[in-house]
């Protein structure tokens, strides 16, 4: 086992997104997950039905205990539901882990549509975790909120991704399963670079916790010493089979299968053009 992941994110009761999803994936792809709980949450694959927030001096306390005797190798964020909860957060990462590259999930809707991110926190999410952010993973609902404006279709993602980096993070993998289509298409921008990454779109219900999860494979990752574009190939090739192999789970939007790789303990990086979600 090798990959220490500290995950900051929200409990999701359904175990299909959240801090289960994360710790399901970065256990598939032989990492260690350590967790710092944002926010419990009463859903199913039906919807979120209650949101009781964690007190930010408890995330910061659970932060400063994982960070000072286990450590981490990276930093996954994603549901922090507040202001108050993201200032927690900035200040865990200043003062125990300031070097540790940071995976920010921008989490402010469910797929049901409840909203898990308060409507004044994005300049916060900004301010605070986005700037110093190795990469950001925003879906295109979320990205339109961080620019305030619309991405009406994939020629706009290139631009889009672009000014999203202008926000300061290191890189940014712009995810464009919003859009209709037969073809997925993800943006990877950084370092003067822009890659695309492409797949055939599968078609299922069976899709809650993705974004959560193809960003802790992601930290996964870099926690394991992988570039940022194959830990990318790779998390979007352990998302992609996640989602074939779904156990059919519940009446909506259900789980993915996390545990496709047990017995594996690896996932191979898809050829060029190959990719996940």
């Amino acid at each position: 086992m090798n990959g220490r992941v500290l995950i900051v994110a929200g409990s999701d009761s359904g175990g299909g997104a959240g801090i289960q999803a994360d710790i399901k994936t970065v256990s598939a792809l032989n990492g260690y997950a350590a967790t710092a709980i944002t926010a419990l949450t009463a859903q199913n694959t039906l919807g979120v039905f209650g949101v009781h927030e964690v007190p930010p001096a408890f995330v910061l306390q659970q932060m400063e205990l994982v960070l000072s005797d286990i450590g981490a190798d990276c930093i996954k964020t994603g549901m922090l539901a507040s202001v108050a909860i993201i200032a927690a957060v900035a200040e865990g990462l200043e003062r125990f882990a300031p070097a540790v590259p940071l995976v920010v999930d921008p989490v402010m809707v469910a797929k049901g549509g409840a909203a898990l991110l308060a409507a004044d926190a994005s300049r916060a999410l900004i301010e605070l975790l986005i700037r110093r952010a190795t990469v950001i993973t925003p879906n295109l609902p979320e990205a339109e909120v961080l620019l305030g404006r619309a991405i009406p279709g994939r020629a706009a993602m290139e631009q889009a991704a672009g000014d999203l980096l202008a926000l300061g993070a290191t890189a940014v993998l712009l995810k464009g399963g919003h859009l209709d289509g037969d073809t997925v298409a993800d943006v990877l921008v950084g370092a003067g670079e822009i890659r695309v990454f492409e797949s055939p779109r599968i078609a299922s219900r069976s899709t809650h916790g993705t974004g959560c999860t193809l960003a802790s494979a992601v930290a996964c990752g870099l926690a394991q010493g992988m570039g940022l574009g194959d830990a990318v190939a790779r998390a979007r090739a352990y998302v992609r089979e996640a989602i074939r192999t779904a156990p059919g789970l519940g009446h909506g939007h259900g789980p993915l299968n996390h545990m496709h790789t047990v017995g594996t303990f690896a996932v191979p990086l898809p050829q060029a053009g190959e990719g996940g979600a």
